[in-house]
């Protein structure tokens, strides 16, 4: 079995608001990539995001971005690599769905490991991440708060 997960939110804010705070590098780097983002988040584009308490830049790509609905994209796997080996790419998946109330449900999902333990491993920390990103995605836009800032370290 391959390990996949979706983890999901309601923020507090019309779908718009809530896309562009995702798509748009600098709203990102106010929550999120502690280390700052450079590009949008379209289709096609290859984007690059750093956080201060995971050292490196690294890329991002971009699959589809279909606003203010659907954004996908896909990255290196946190699982060690074998020598030789070429990393494998996990698809992370947005959804942004507007809900009767004015508010946006959030879901994110990812899949793309190995089912292995080391796989299964990696696949929990990014859930760990993803869920921390829409309380902090949540804290931002409804509150002004920072809430990834010395998360990790």
């Amino acid at each position: 079995m391959e390990p996949q997960f979706s983890v999901f939110g309601h923020i507090g804010q019309p779908v718009v608001r809530v896309y562009e705070a995702v798509a748009d590098p600098d709203q990102l780097a106010r929550y999120f990539t502690t280390g700052g983002a450079r590009g949008r988040l379209v289709s096609g584009a290859t984007v690059w995001w750093d956080f201060h308490d995971f050292p490196g830049e690294f890329p991002v790509q971009v699959i589809e971005a279909t606003p203010p609905e659907r954004i996908v994209l896909e990255w290196d796997s946190n699982e060690p690599v074998p020598e030789g080996e070429a990393p494998r790419r996990t698809r992370v998946t947005f959804a942004f769905d507007a809900t009767d109330d004015g508010r946006t449900r959030v879901e994110i999902s990812e899949s793309g490991w190995a089912g292995t333990d080391t796989g299964f491993r990696a696949s929990y920390g990014n859930c760990m991440g993803w869920s921390q990103m829409l309380c902090a995605l949540k804290a931002w836009l409804e509150y002004g708060i920072n809430l990834r800032e010395g998360m990790y370290r």
